[in-house]
């Protein structure tokens, strides 16, 4: 299940009005994008298949239904959809045990939106299993709020899980700062109507009116996050 403790609306400092901020966790947080990728070139080639480098963009941020699905018709493998899945979060869970590289700056970011009460939550598009897991080296104390992809009818790129975060902080999400790496999380995001800061791993991604593009979460800190949605 969800693990949350919903509070108050957070306590906003003046001029600025912002709520909450949301953020992803494979590629933004920690540097786990390759691992996707990696296993699932281990797993097709045991299959007998290999992986066109080009497609990895295809799948990057998505949900494991979606990539899964494209991987195994883009090379006719032999496997069904949930065998795939199975074997793919084990592969993850045995890396991610070997070893979990925060991204440059995620550790300090979160150590000052926990300083300043800023409610904050996790919204991935990967199981609970593997949330559970990586919390244990992000610091489940750092959120308030930890939503999977297996947890909401539609993950991303559909505005659910921002939703559903929203909510449960009591918040509204277009008061919402979200910080995202992949294209896919950002649509997410954006159809909620949250205000995003994309911070690309694997692909580019353009800036656009409600959307500010970094090159690293080094240059994000809370004051940076009010800027985004001054009070009029």
């Amino acid at each position: 299940m969800t693990s949350t403790v919903p509070a108050p609306v957070t306590r906003t400092a003046e001029g600025s009005a912002l709520q909450a901020v949301l953020l992803d966790m494979d590629g933004t947080l920690v540097d786990t994008e390759g691992f996707w990728w990696d296993v699932e070139v281990e797993i097709f080639a045991g299959l007998g298949h290999a992986l066109d480098d080009s497609w990895r963009h295809v799948v990057v941020g998505g949900p494991m239904s979606r990539s899964a699905g494209f991987l195994i018709e883009a090379t006719g493998a032999d496997i069904a959809l949930a065998d795939l899945t199975v074997l793919l979060n084990e592969g993850f869970e045995d890396r991610i045990t070997r070893a979990l590289p925060l991204m440059p700056g995620a550790a300090r970011l979160l150590a000052e939106l926990a300083e300043q009460e800023v409610p904050t939550a996790l919204v991935s598009a990967s199981h609970r299993r593997i949330i559970d897991r990586v919390l244990t080296s992000l610091g489940a104390e750092n959120f308030r709020l930890s939503v999977a992809g297996d947890e909401v009818a539609r993950t991303k790129p559909y505005p659910d899980p921002y939703l559903f975060a929203a909510a449960r902080l009591g918040v509204d999400p277009a008061r919402c700062a979200v910080i995202e790496d992949t294209a896919t999380g950002v649509a997410s995001a954006e159809a909620a109507g949250c205000h995003v800061v994309a911070v690309p791993s694997v692909a580019p991604i353009a800036p656009s009116p409600r959307r500010t593009v970094v090159p690293s979460l080094e240059q994000i800190d809370l004051t940076f996050l009010r800027g985004l949605m001054p009070l009029r």
